[in-house]
């Protein structure tokens, strides 16, 4: 039920579609010299390929400068290899609604905030919604244009998590109740031996594992050290070699590592590699605009499953429309009946507590949480909200320098936005 601390102020207001904002962007006098482009031609006529960038391990530390942190996080495919997530065809349209979002407040905790002032608690880089398939707001900060091509971080988990969808539909998982080992043998005698595509779905392997992101000895850090080193393999040996800590299906625990298990699910279920297998069945079909990026976990390797996509903020909207129709394109079926509402719904655990999460899909609560609404998130903020009921999208860019525990709280946001839509088009 929506609460009454979440009453909210909304003004809508008649103006074009917003497509530039000002903003600090820019490059930093006090950047290190710029990675090497991981892929020759990468950066042909993208409009940010010049511009110094610091290191992934900056990143996960929290040490960037603003400035730096921005230029960054629209180049990140020069700091690991690449595999390019091919477009296709006519892309799909987006329209301007006839109501456009200009102004809106909402309550988060015991204070009142404008757009204004969301904008700049959360560093927002880019901020598109959708309403009906119609752009009600687009707005760019920091020297973004509809040309940046901005990281997912782990909203990639929700679409590793969609290829599992598209495999189940074409036959090449036969379950989602198939042993992990079944399609990653290498993992036999691990942690994983006796979990199910499911448990790795909901974080409840019962793999023991550390995501604190800034701690260098964590598990999320040996995790990055590995893909750093960019040796074929190393990071299933470092799944390989987790120790248990519950039973399968028992505990709920984040785990970026579970994600990587879930990319080699699908690389080994459908035989090759994610991003060509996202590019078959979503990409080209759905009309993105433009190519995207995927991270490899080593040259010609496999892609990284909890990270590392990078793409234009309304191939992002996009995808979040192939999610409110319920995975169909032009009619046909690319998920399963049913997997849509299934994934983005909150689950139990095998001893019966409830999870706020989906198939590596968060689940929201307020007003969110009744419309059956569900996102996916990133650290530094990024995120992908879905409410089907009220066909919305939201696509959110962050630029906060630190992974974690900045900003205003987003589902009041999210909620707010709903509410200022409600009978636009």
């Amino acid at each position: 039920m929506a609460s009454s601390a979440l009453m909210v102020s909304i003004a809508l207001l008649l103006a074009s579609c917003g497509g530039g904002g000002g903003g600090g962007g820019g490059s930093s006098t006090e950047a290190p010299a710029p990675n090497p482009p991981a892929n020759p031609g990468t950066g042909n006529g993208y409009p940010h390929a010049a511009e110094p960038i610091g290191t992934v391990r900056q990143m996960y530390d929290g040490v960037l400068t603003p400035e730096l942190a921005v230029s960054t996080y629209r180049n990140i495919d020069r700091l690991f290899p690449t595999r390019t997530i091919d477009a296709g065809g006519t892309p799909y349209a987006l329209p301007p609604a006839a109501t456009q979002l200009t102004q809106l407040r909402f309550v988060a905790g015991t204070r009142d905030y404008g757009l204004d002032e969301f904008f700049a608690a959360n560093r927002v880089a880019g901020l598109l919604i959708l309403k009906d398939g119609k752009i009600a707001h687009e707005s760019y900060q920091y020297g973004n244009t509809q040309k940046t091509r901005w990281m997912s971080m782990s909203v990639a988990k929700s679409v590793t998590s969609t290829l599992i969808g598209a495999a189940v539909q074409d036959g090449l998982i036969a379950s989602i109740d198939d042993p992990v080992v079944k399609y990653v043998p290498r993992l036999k005698g691990s942690a994983y031996d006796g979990a199910t595509v499911r448990d790795v779905m909901m974080m409840a392997s019962g793999a023991r594992w550390n995501e604190t992101y800034t701690d260098p000895t964590s598990d999320r850090r040996q995790m990055l050290e590995a893909q750093i080193g960019q040796t074929p393999g190393a990071l299933m040996t470092l799944m390989s070699k987790l120790p248990r800590a519950a039973a399968p299906g028992t505990v709920n625990n984040y785990s970026t590592g579970e994600t990587q298990v879930a990319g080699e699910i699908v690389y080994n279920a459908v035989k090759r590699p994610l991003a060509q297998y996202l590019s078959e069945k979503i990409w080209s079909r759905m009309g993105m605009e433009a190519p995207a990026n995927w991270w490899l976990d080593s040259p010609n390797g496999v892609e990284i499953g909890g990270s590392g996509i990078s793409a234009t903020l309304r191939d992002y909207g996009r995808f979040g429309l192939f999610m409110m129709n319920d995975g169909v394109i032009d009619g046909q079926r690319v998920l399963p009946p049913g997997w849509v509402a299934e994934a983005g719904s909150p689950k139990r655990l095998s001893g019966g507590a409830p999870l706020a999460y989906g198939y590596l899909w968060w689940i929201p609560g307020w007003r969110s949480g009744d419309d059956g609404a569900f996102y996916g998130t990133g650290i530094m903020g990024q995120y992908l909200y879905i409410n089907r009921k009220e066909k919305v999208v939201i696509v959110v860019w962050g630029a906060q320098p630190q992974p974690t525990g900045a900003g205003l709280p987003m589902v009041p946001f999210f909620d707010a936005v709903v509410g200022a839509l409600q009978g636009a088009k």
